[in-house]
C-alpha cells in the first residue's frame, strides 16, 4: 500500500510504502524511483517519442528497407537486427492476450502507410496515435535501451567468434587423432 502524505514544505511529498514483506517494499520503492527518474528525463529533456512499440517497428521497416541495399552478410545481419526490435510490440500484445502475429503486421500496415507515431493501443486491440493517446516515452531510455541491446549482441558475438576460433585451431600438442 502506498500513502502520500503532504509535508509543511509545499514543494515536498513524503511517500509512505507498506506491505506484506520486506520484498514486495523493496520492489514497490524500487518501482516508485525508476518511474520517478523516468519523469524527471522528461523534464529534464523535453524529449519523448510515441509509445506502444512504435518506435520499434518504425526503426525494423527503416532497417528492412536499408537491408535490401546492402546485400551480403551485412545485409542478413541487419535484417536479424530489425526482426529482433520487434520483440517490443510482440511482447506487449502478448500479454495483453492479443494475437501477436496480427498486431505485428498492423502496425506494419499502419507505419507503411506514413502513421510512423501508432503504436499498439492495448485496451482497443489495435493500431492507434500514441502521441494523440498520451502513451509516451522518454527518448534517452529508448536511445539507451536501444544501445544496450545493440552492445549485448555485440558482446554475444564476440564470445561466439572466440569459442568458434578455439575450435577451429584444434587440439593442442599430442598425437593426431587415429593414432595411438
Amino acid at each position: 500500500m502506498i500513502s502520500v502524505s503532504h509535508c509543511k514544505n509545499p514543494r515536498a511529498v513524503a511517500l509512505i510504502i507498506r506491505g506484506a514483506s520486506e520484498h514486495i517494499i523493496d520492489e514497490l520503492e524500487r518501482a516508485i524511483h525508476d518511474a520517478l527518474m523516468v519523469v524527471s528525463v522528461v523534464v529534464r529533456d523535453h524529449t519523448i517519442v510515441a509509445g506502444g512499440g512504435a518506435p520499434e517497428i518504425e526503426l525494423s521497416l527503416q532497417l528492412h528497407s536499408y537491408a535490401s541495399t546492402v546485400g551480403g552478410r551485412i545485409q542478413i545481419a541487419i535484417e536479424a537486427f530489425a526482426k529482433a526490435l520487434e520483440i517490443v510490440p510482440r511482447a506487449i500484445a502478448e500479454n495483453a492476450g492479443l494475437d501477436p502475429i496480427d498486431m505485428i503486421v498492423a502496425l506494419r500496415a499502419a507505419h507503411e502507410s506514413g502513421k510512423r507515431t501508432f503504436g499498439l493501443d492495448v485496451i482497443e486491440g489495435k493500431p492507434v496515435d500514441m502521441l494523440k493517446a498520451g502513451v509516451v516515452e522518454p527518448l534517452r531510455v529508448k536511445t539507451q535501451a536501444l544501445s544496450s541491446a545493440v552492445e549485448a549482441a555485440v558482446m554475444i558475438l564476440r564470445i561466439d567468434d572466440v569459442i568458434a576460433s578455439a575450435r577451429s585451431a584444434g587440439p593442442q600438442g599430442g598425437m593426431p587423432p587415429g593414432m595411438g
